[in-house]
């Protein structure tokens, strides 16, 4: 897993566009369920949070912003529920999903 920055260290920079911003039925129910507001994953994502990725994928995810690839990050709702957000390598959308519906 690969957290680039404590919790409570988060930055505010946005370091690519989003887009335009869409969840999986699946994801807004678990975000409800679990009661977590999806604003807050959304910045983590632009700010170069990527939650719990492995280590490959967080230095893809800085290669894909330099080379406008596609970017994703995974964050846990809860101990059995994962969310993933990923931007579009054209930056025109970021989805929020849950994995099984990828």
């Amino acid at each position: 897993m690969c957290n680039p920055k404590s919790v409570g260290e988060q930055r505010s920079i946005a370091l690519f566009p989003l887009g335009r911003i869409v969840a999986t039925p699946g994801a807004l129910e678990a975000l409800d369920r679990y009661a977590i507001n999806a604003m807050d994953l959304i910045k983590r994502h632009q700010s170069g949070d990527w939650g719990n990725v492995p280590p490959g994928d967080a230095e893809e995810n800085l290669r894909s912003i330099e080379n406008g690839w596609r970017i994703l990050s995974s964050y846990a709702l809860s101990e059995n529920q994962n969310l993933w957000i990923i931007t579009e390598a054209d930056r025109s959308v970021t989805t929020l999903l849950l994995p099984e519906e990828y």
